[in-house]
């Protein structure tokens, strides 16, 4: 495994104005993969609500995925209060940059998914359909789709009956949000024929980002023709990340059902991908 950490600023001076430094880890595979020595690849944004990204999220999930045959990259993007659009940007610049990067890397820039985990969830849903919305496009104006998503207890809506509530005051920076805000942040509302398929998962008890995310993108998604595939387990906290020992402790064994996921979604990527 070739790892190491790519500082997104040092390669796009676009970025130079955003106060954090954000960070694109790669895990790449050190022999070729198929004839032509590309492999797929999954963009990971760890969640954290918007204020920070967690840990657990990121290299254990890469590596996960990485054992399936994926070049994966993490994103450590920016989590200043207030600090949107510009994750959508950094997200934008990091797919770039994998394109840019494909025969380097062995990344084949035509298979790239991306992968995010609640807030991280929100973000990844939120450019797979708003990759090139004027804010993104102003900045990139060649901004490029990706080809599928994997959404783990994702934030989708931005409606306050079932919002997260901490993650848009942390996106915006205030605790007031207007219509036009909600439906431009409401990943549901965003779904087109263009947006790319999605495996979604969530458990049924998550305390802190309700279930009915899930299932408002998963209804876009059929109302649009859009293929997916929804799991919702019975039990098991938010941020469950790996669902397995790994990265969390004390879990029972309803807790670990939804540990299947990395293999279920890693099984689901080669076909939509293929």
């Amino acid at each position: 495994m070739n790892t190491f950490p790519v500082y997104l600023k040092d390669h796009f001076a676009e970025l130079a104005g955003h106060k954090s430094n954000p960070v694109l880890t790669a895990f790449l595979h050190d022999e070729p993969g198929r004839a032509d020595g590309k492999r797929p690849c999954i963009l990971i944004l760890p969640g954290g609500g918007y204020h920070c990204t967690s840990p657990r999220e990121g290299a254990p999930i890469a590596k996960r995925f990485f054992e399936e045959d994926f070049n994966t990259f993490v994103l450590d993007y920016s989590t200043e209060i207030g600090d949107y659009p510009k994750q959508l940007i950094e997200t934008a610049a990091s797919v770039e940059l994998i394109c840019q990067k494909a025969s380097e890397w062995g990344c084949d820039e035509t298979k790239i998914a991306i992968l995010g985990f609640s807030a991280g969830g929100h973000l990844a849903a939120h450019y797979s359909n708003a990759y090139k919305i004027p804010e993104v496009r102003s900045v990139f104006p060649g901004s490029r789709p990706v080809n599928a998503s994997v959404l783990c207890y994702p934030v989708i809506t931005a409606e306050p009956e079932q919002y997260h509530f901490g993650s848009f005051v942390n996106l915006l920076g205030r605790e007031n949000i207007t219509r036009e805000e909600i439906d431009r942040l409401s990943c549901e509302k965003l779904v087109t024929a263009e947006t790319p398929p999605a495996f979604i998962w969530h458990t049924a008890s998550d305390e802190i980002v309700p279930v009915a995310n899930s299932i408002l993108y998963a209804e876009a998604l059929a109302d649009k023709g859009i293929p997916f595939e929804l799991h919702i387990y019975p039990f098991g906290k938010h941020g469950l990340a790996t669902a397995d020992n790994e990265t969390n402790e004390n879990l029972s064994a309803g807790e670990m059902l939804a540990a299947g996921w990395i293999r279920d979604a890693a099984a689901w990527l080669k076909i939509i991908l293929e």
